[in-house]
């Protein structure tokens, strides 16, 4: 019996552009003869499943099932294309527990904890894990300027907390202009943080669960033609993505073994990616990505690639892991 397989893609914030495609891009290499696919639409104002011919049909959100012409259809697995909320933030994975369904994605506490960087950094601390210094904004804070500068210095960077895709990011190079930077992180999140500015190679590292154990693919290295590794760098070709990335083999064992031990301390599960800047020689942890971009231009689908893991083989391995 072949098993009947939501895709979940869209979603609430800003990102739901791109997860589109990469749920479209999961539907295209799902291997029709093992699963039966369907694309699921999530957004605020509709969950919807969509045919072929783009004909939509409501999702019943007490079962998570779907009514085709009389016919009732649940679903055995979840695979989970949704960047950013809700989908990233742990309420599907909540939603779906309830449920009973399994999905391809970490668990809700890894999900709402990843998604808050300023969360997730606190927590891996304590294991020796380097971060850029910080300085942390709720909305309605007063923002003490010479104070943030001579805790993370200059330049910096200012970010939503809880946000995807480079949205709402800005590197700060003078004191006067860090209040615009303040204002625009708050436009996507009601919480920032500041980071001092790490200079250094960066590179981004993809772990996944593989056939039942801990995996990770090969490093990429960011070069972006822009000031930093913004929106424009990342979907629209202003920047460079190298892998292998072009480390020593000292740089190489010990990116590995950090990103392994992230994703073995918060206890991850399917697809995760976390991204690195080396400074003195030792990699700083920026973020834990763990629904990440899925598209054929996506770092993730690309390091596999070189690992040997065809595009179909990464999402099937992905559906069979959640399906354990």
């Amino acid at each position: 019996m072949k098993k009947n397989i939501a895709i979940i893609m869209g979603g609430y914030s800003s990102e739901y552009e791109i997860s589109l495609k990469s749920g479209n891009v999961v539907y295209q290499h799902l291997d029709k003869s093992k699963y039966n696919t369907y694309r699921i639409h999530i957004f605020k104002n509709k969950w919807v499943y969509v045919d072929d011919n783009d004909a939509e049909f409501a999702i019943d959100k007490n079962d998570f099932s779907v009514t085709i012409n009389g016919n009732k259809t649940t679903f055995d697995c979840v695979f989970n294309a949704i960047h950013g909320s809700p989908g990233e933030d742990g309420f599907m994975q909540g939603y779906f527990k309830l449920l009973n369904i399994p999905h391809t994605s970490c668990g809700m506490y890894q999900a709402s904890i990843t998604f808050n960087k300023r969360d997730c950094l606190s927590i891996l601390k304590p294991y020796g894990i380097l971060t850029a210094e910080s300085y942390y904004l709720n909305l309605g804070d007063t923002v003490k300027e010479d104070e943030i500068i001579e805790k993370v210095g200059l330049p910096c960077f200012v970010k939503a907390n809880k946000a995807g895709s480079s949205f709402g990011i800005s590197k700060v190079h003078k004191k006067e202009d860090l209040q615009q930077a303040i204002t625009y992180a708050f436009e996507e999140d009601d919480e920032i943080i500041i980071e001092s500015f790490l200079d250094g190679t960066e590179v981004s590292v993809g772990v996944i669960t593989y056939k039942g154990t801990t995996k990770v693919l090969p490093i990429t290295e960011i070069v972006s033609d822009n000031d930093f590794f913004d929106y424009e760098a990342k979907y629209l070709g202003k920047s460079q993505e190298i892998t292998p990335a072009r480390l020593t083999k000292e740089q190489e064992n010990k990116v590995n073994t950090i990103a392994k031990k992230v994703y073995e301390v918060l206890k991850m599960k399917g697809f995760s990616r976390s991204e690195y800047i080396f400074k003195n020689g030792e990699p700083h942890l920026l973020e834990v990505n763990t629904v990440p971009g899925l598209t054929d231009a996506s770092i993730l689908p690309q390091q596999a690639q070189i690992a040997g893991i065809s595009m179909a083989e990464l999402f099937s391995n992905a559906i069979e892991e959640a399906l354990k």
